[in-house]
């Protein structure tokens, strides 16, 4: 019954039997045909032909979940044995937002594949949201945020500490006035700006000035608000956006206020139009950590790959 199953996969997953072919490098007629046999044999349509783009039927739900827990398994086996051999082939996925993805994983990636050239790594940039989802369908054997995701689902790793701080565009006039708060690039780089003589900056001084905002669901907004709502003051917003990098860039254009972090600012090109002040209260501060699904088989690769992120610790 789930002879072909990769073939019905891939139409799931393009929603469409053009696209999928292409994909397959088959021919649409020839990618019909096998669907229509398979579907024949289950005794059921998988797809419901009459909505573009394709959408399942009731049972094709049910197959297309069978389907998915068949090449989990297939996976974890493949990775017990890919162990035994040595880690002499195998695949590593691994999921982060932008800023990870550019910033964080490059460094450990390239170590272990100078450990391990065998090993084939692949990299999904995606929003904190697909990528929990990849990552709970076994589509990926990482993720790196700074959210916190269920424990009852996942595991994690703390890879490193991060602290938010403000960024503001230097055409501000209220930077005039908070002179003695500003942070220079090197203290945040350096860490020293946590230091408990460094004065966070009185938010109120911003009350009246354009904020820039990650959507609701990003832990980056929600901290954000709490820390705003500590000072007593809703902002202003402007914008609500996707990534942290996005809103960075437009505090250089000069728009408006971002939260943003250390991270961020360590790893990211200097943008000399921006001023950064320290935030207070504990939503100020988070983990960065590797994230993967509950009960799934740890493979050698996952384990040597987290021992070298520990070694660099995102520096």
């Amino acid at each position: 019954m789930f002879y072909g199953m990769e073939y019905m996969y891939v139409v799931y997953e393009e929603k469409s039997f053009s696209k999928a072919a292409k994909r397959l490098f088959i021919s649409q007629p020839s990618l019909s045909a096998t669907v229509k046999r398979i579907e024949e044999r289950i005794g059921y349509p998988v797809f419901d032909r009459s909505s573009k783009p394709l959408k399942l039927t009731e049972c094709g739900e049910k197959y297309i979940n069978a389907v998915e827990k068949i090449m989990s398994i297939e996976n974890q086996f493949t990775n017990f044995v890919n162990d035994w051999g040595g880690l002499q082939t195998g695949k590593l996925v691994l999921g982060g937002s932008s800023l990870f993805s550019s910033w964080v994983l490059p460094p450990i990636m390239g170590r272990f594949s100078r450990k391990f050239p065998l090993v084939k790594i692949e990299l999904i940039e995606e929003s904190t949201g697909e990528l929990e989802e990849l990552l709970n369908s076994g589509k990926i054997d990482f993720l790196l945020d700074n959210c916190m995701l269920d424990e009852n689902i996942f595991e994690s790793s703390v890879l490193k500490e991060e602290h938010l701080v403000l960024a503001v565009p230097e055409s501000f006039k209220v930077n005039n006035k908070l002179k003695s708060y500003q942070l220079t690039v090197d203290s945040i780089r350096n860490g020293e700006f946590l230091d408990a003589k460094v004065k966070p900056v009185p938010l109120k001084e911003f009350k009246d000035q354009p904020f820039i905002m990650l959507k609701p669901e990003n832990d980056t907004r929600k901290r954000a608000m709490g820390i705003l709502e500590e000072h007593n003051f809703m902002p202003e917003i402007i914008f609500e956006l996707d990534q942290q990098m996005t809103s960075y860039n437009i505090t250089y254009s000069g728009m408006g206020i971002s939260f943003i972090s250390d991270t961020l600012v360590s790893k990211a090109p200097f943008h000399n139009k921006v001023i950064y002040y320290k935030l207070s209260g504990d939503d100020s501060c988070r983990n960065i950590s590797f994230y993967w699904k509950k009960g799934r088989y740890f493979t050698r690769a996952m384990k040597e790959f987290l021992e070298i992120a520990k070694e660099i610790k995102g520096k």
